[in-house]
């Protein structure tokens, strides 16, 4: 079976809606949100997860990018994305 060459990053799923938005947003609670958000993934995820969440969210780096920087495959980059997502989502919960 050949190798899978090229990886599409088209996921548009609620929580990436949701955390982007938390990022982006402007008023108080969003800003409020933002520190907790900030709080937890320095915290809670792990070394790996932290930068993978930090190159996606904060520095606009699609998945075939992270998996070249860091040089691990874009389904590794992909599965460690959506372990922190269901983790930071856990964890938010508390706080809305």
């Amino acid at each position: 079976m050949p190798r899978r060459e090229s990886y599409s990053d088209t996921f548009t799923g609620e929580a990436d809606k949701e955390i982007r938005g938390i990022l982006c947003g402007g008023n108080d609670d969003r800003v409020r949100l933002r520190g907790v958000l900030l709080k937890v993934i320095n915290n809670e995820l792990t070394p790996r997860q932290k930068e993978i969440i930090m190159l996606y969210y904060f520095k606009d780096k699609d998945t075939t990018e992270i998996a070249e920087l860091l040089g691990v495959s874009p389904q590794a980059v992909s599965a460690a994305r959506a372990r922190a997502r269901l983790r930071l989502a856990r964890i938010l919960r508390y706080y809305l």
